[in-house]
């Protein structure tokens, strides 16, 4: 198990199941992780939006099957706003559906049900750090590989992005302006079928993509 470092800040933290056997199981176990600061928790989707949005977290662990939305439709609905928390989703997948279509709504991350709970808590982890989470996914039966479509310069942009650089950023390491930026980001979103930077870096990761295609052009 990782260990908090004396100086690191405990990972604000929000719960939400429609379970209130498992949302009380969960709830305790992030309260005695000290790891994580439990911040909110909500048996339905409408509570835990109301949550997040009053106070932001940087992780949000989902039940697929929340009432009333649903966790499709609670991500799409979180996935452009600003102060977002990283989404992980927690349930019962026996042949990696729910997480293929969660990755593809834009989550960060799936845990099954079934697996150790620990597995839960590395994952929060690794997706509070910026890792893209979803095991077991077939990642054949999601594309027929648009990364051959892309330029080096997307390529480029496509690896930056999965490092969290902002617009701004991208514009200054790559000396060209916003503008440019967001043409390129949008060619690029084309290519990769997908609607936001979200689901462009889930994509770069369940791609697997070679070191050398970040190779500028």
């Amino acid at each position: 198990m990782q260990r908090l470092n004396p100086t690191d800040r405990p990972i604000d933290l929000s719960l939400a199941d429609g379970n209130p056997l498992v949302l009380s199981a969960l709830s305790e176990l992030f309260d005695r992780d000290p790891r994580f600061s439990l911040v909110a928790t909500s048996s339905t989707a409408e509570g835990f939006l109301g949550a997040v949005m009053r106070v932001p977290v940087k992780v949000a662990v989902i039940d697929w099957n929340l009432p009333a939305l649903g966790g499709q439709k609670l991500i799409e609905v979180l996935r452009d706003q600003p102060a977002a928390p990283r989404i992980v989703v927690y349930g019962d997948d026996r042949q990696g559906e729910v997480a293929r279509l969660a990755m593809i709504a834009g989550a960060a991350g799936f845990v099954a049900r079934n697996l150790p709970v620990e597995k839960l808590l590395d994952t929060c982890l690794a997706v509070a750090g910026g890792q893209m989470v979803f095991p077991f996914l077939d990642v054949r039966e999601l594309q027929t590989d648009p990364i051959s479509q892309l330029t080096r310069r997307e390529r480029a942009l496509l690896e930056s992005l999965s490092k969290g650089l902002t617009n701004k950023d991208l514009a200054r390491d790559f000396d060209i302006s916003a503008n440019t930026v967001k043409f390129h980001l949008s060619n690029l979103f084309e290519k990769l079928v997908v609607k936001n930077r979200a689901q462009a870096i889930a994509f770069y990761y369940s791609s697997r993509l070679p070191q050398e295609a970040g190779g500028r052009g």
